[in-house]
């Protein structure tokens, strides 16, 4: 794709992007003209994963990584990898997130530290290692997925909680050591979206009834909702975006 929101000639790596989300993400940064890199823990499921979607795209458009992002040494080899075997990193999308349900009186310190580790943690390694080549090149984009709990809070997800309102701080805090070398970091925070991990709740009669009563557009969102604001903030269009958290959630955290 060429023009203001093409990405022809860019590497783009897309955390947790075996399945879900994320590889909606990467393959919708793929369609925009972008060489790809999913990333994910699982070995055996990531290669499944890049093979079927290296199918879709001509021959060296997509790979993969495995690595563990919530370690400094693995995320600082990984990053290089990219660098070394695709190319240098332009787009990041820190994408990598797991959850927890229990409440906060029976919470596991071990459960909170996990998901913060995963959550936020991950994000400041693996996006630090991206930044010191974007520094050096004088431009770079980061995106970091949050959530509408990045906002709004629910019983039971406290850590889930606090790693997305810190997402949000964290690209702030990116931005504000960044921005002057050219990069632009900014959040996407999705609401609740319909997907095979989610579709528990969507069959949850009382639970589906709430999210469209409380969400203006009622509706859930769709992956397909998250593809255009990520390649937007991708791309040149987005050149004097820089900080912002922009959510995407058919209007819910706008009413009460």
């Amino acid at each position: 794709m060429s023009g203001l929101f093409g990405l022809d000639g860019r590497v783009a790596m897309v955390t947790g992007s075996s399945r879900g989300i994320g590889n909606a993400l990467a393959r919708g940064l793929a369609d925009a003209g972008a060489t790809v890199v999913l990333h994910g823990a699982n070995p055996e499921r990531l290669a499944a994963s890049a093979a079927e979607m290296a199918a879709d795209f001509p021959a060296g458009r997509i790979h993969s990584c495995a690595f563990d992002i919530t370690d400094a040494a693995a995320a600082a080899d990984g990053v290089r990898w990219v660098g070394e075997n695709v190319g240098e990193l332009e787009i990041l999308v820190n994408n990598a997130g797991i959850q927890h349900r229990v409440p906060m009186l029976d919470l596991d310190v071990k459960d909170w530290d996990r998901v913060l580790a995963t959550d936020l943690t991950s994000a400041f390694l693996v996006g630090r290692e991206a930044a010191r080549s974007m520094i050096d090149r004088g431009r770079g984009k980061i995106i970091n997925i949050c959530s509408v709990q990045t906002d709004l809070a629910r019983p039971t997800i406290a850590p889930y909680i606090a790693a997305k309102g810190g997402l949000r701080n964290l690209t702030r805090a990116m931005t504000a050591e960044w921005a002057a070398s050219g990069l632009q970091i900014n959040g996407i925070a999705p609401g609740y979206i319909h997907t095979e991990m989610t579709q528990n709740l969507v069959d949850d009669v009382d639970f589906n009834s709430w999210i469209l009563g409380r969400t203006p557009a009622r509706r859930w969102g769709t992956v397909a909702d998250l593809i255009g604001p990520v390649v937007w903030l991708a791309s040149d269009a987005s050149n004097f975006v820089n900080g912002q958290t922009i959510f995407v959630d058919g209007g819910m955290t706008v009413v009460v």
